[in-house]
């Protein structure tokens, strides 16, 4: 923070930036060194997300706006023809058309990895939480029940990482002193993490019969959307965990909630959820489901490392595009 100031980059005062981002808008830190280069910027302060007419209508004017999870489709970007760059904010790109970008010759900021600390950190708390009984032991402990049931210890489990990117892996050096079994399940050769952290590549049915935690770290594709379904499910053991930090839609919610319902499987924790914010409230009660509202990637220090990689993604883009 203290050298960014120091260093007093140069001030572009033309391009007109828009910060559809709630969790970006909302930090001071962000805002004052976006207005620091870019003084024609512009913040979503309803405090919500924009339905896609709002959107459009906050995009319309902008020569470079920064995202998080909204949906930058193709007819968003067919009523912004001022739109130069798209800039993340975060490290998912499944809500972005990348194709219509190209199309549209809109450039992309991106860094993938920024949060991955902050969302592996939350993934093993969940798993420490659910292997402990955390968080049924403390609900119970609120409605004035003591129950001393201590769980087990995740030291020493056999836990399976099913996506071995940016926050798989650091999930796996996070994982690496508590001496776990480590499974890892990914469409690329990760042989060189496995074997810095005597881990085992294998497949995916292996994986979740084997597992004593399943953690999903996999981009949301085709080839991933829904992956957790009720065969996934029913392969596991009864006394295993499920863990997704990822995307929402790569689980069959029907399908985990019938499996939690009828102890298919001990329990899972979910930081993510194909509608967001979740609406069924019968799933959200279940006593074997943790739930948190997408803060995976929201640590205080990811939110300032995502939003300065945006700020430099326009930076760079304007030096060499100057209005």
């Amino acid at each position: 923070m203290e050298n960014r100031k120091e260093t007093q980059p140069p001030v572009y005062s033309g391009p007109r930036v828009v910060v559809a981002s709630i969790s970006f808008s909302k930090s001071i830190v962000l805002r004052e060194e976006l207005e620091q280069v870019f003084p024609n910027s512009f913040f979503n302060d309803h405090g919500r997300r924009f339905s896609e007419m709002e959107l459009v209508e906050f995009l319309k004017n902008a020569d470079a706006a920064v995202v998080g999870i909204e949906s930058i489709n193709d007819a968003v970007l067919r009523q912004t023809p001022q739109l130069k760059i798209v800039s993340k904010y975060g490290v998912g790109l499944n809500n972005i058309d990348k194709e219509s970008l190209k199309r549209r010759n809109i450039a992309l900021g991106w860094t993938g990895g920024v949060n991955r600390r902050s969302v592996s950190e939350l993934t093993l708390c969940f798993m420490l939480g659910l292997c402990r009984n955390v968080f049924g032991s403390g609900y119970l402990l609120k409605q004035s029940k003591w129950e001393k049931e201590g769980g087990q210890q995740l030291s020493g489990k056999t836990v399976g990482v099913v996506g071995c990117g940016n926050i798989g892996s650091d999930l796996i050096e996070l994982l690496a002193p508590l001496k776990c079994n480590l499974l890892v399940c990914d469409i690329l050769d990760k042989s060189k993490i496995c074997k810095k952290y005597n881990a085992a590549q294998t497949s995916l049915e292996s994986l979740i019969a084997k597992s004593d935690v399943v953690s999903l770290h996999v981009p949301l594709t085709s080839l991933t959307k829904k992956m957790v379904d009720r065969n996934f499910l029913v392969q596991m053991k009864p006394s295993a965990y499920l863990i997704n930090t990822c995307r929402g839609d790569v689980m069959d919610q029907g399908a985990l909630k019938t499996a939690l319902m009828q102890g298919d499987i001990a329990g899972a924790a979910l930081d993510v959820f194909s509608e967001e914010p979740p609406s069924d409230e019968e799933f959200l009660s279940l006593p074997n489901l943790m739930v948190t509202p997408h803060i995976g990637g929201n640590a205080k220090e990811a939110v300032e490392a995502m939003g300065r990689s945006a700020i430099d993604h326009l930076v760079s883009f304007f030096k060499n595009h100057p209005q």
